[in-house]
């Protein structure tokens, strides 16, 4: 077995424990908010406006009656979607029946479509209810859809700072919207 770095003792941590410590202090800005979309109103908020675009510039995949699919603008991993009411409605207790119905449908088609496409293996699926859970856009609700295949995290974003994505957001958002 190899050894692993040399752990530094800190004053003030607490008892040293087994495991080690990966700091981003980099992502403090986005914690505290800085460059967030302007406001958390209607008028502001990005998922508001990008049903306005056409579906190549706003990297829609897929239209419902009240809800839309969107590619990720910061991806995890390719192919990495949204489902997103019309609705700004921030909270998911407060989506209606027929919301919440379009979501569930939604994001069972786009598994399949993702499935068929990029043979995935599995996937990531959830909400970030609130900035303290980290939504990045807590006031407009948006369910995060992200295909994952074995060995997808590997050393390039640790190590190298990379994150591999190996197609342009929209030949990805053609690809996903073809196959819808």
């Amino acid at each position: 077995m190899s050894e692993g770095p040399e752990l530094v003792e800190q004053q003030g941590i607490g008892v040293q424990d087994a495991f080690q410590r990966l700091w981003t202090p980099h992502r403090m800005a986005y914690i505290k908010g800085q460059d967030k979309p302007d406001g958390d109103e209607e008028p502001g908020c990005p998922f508001c406006r990008i049903p306005a675009l056409d579906d190549k510039t706003g990297l829609i995949v897929a239209r419902g009656d009240v809800v839309f699919a969107v590619l990720n603008l910061y991806p995890y991993n390719p192919g990495h979607l949204m489902v997103v009411p019309y609705r700004h409605v921030a909270d998911y207790t407060d989506l209606t029946v027929e919301e919440t119905r379009e979501v569930a449908e939604f994001t069972q088609h786009a598994m399949k479509v993702i499935r068929a496409v990029s043979g995935a293996h599995g996937f990531n699926i959830g909400l970030n209810q609130g900035h303290i859970a980290g939504a990045g856009i807590a006031a407009h609700l948006h369910q995060h859809l992200v295909p994952r295949w074995g060995g997808d995290a590997n050393f390039m974003p640790v190590i190298g700072q990379t994150k591999v994505l190996p197609q342009l957001l929209g030949e990805t958002r053609d690809m996903l919207a073809d196959a819808w």
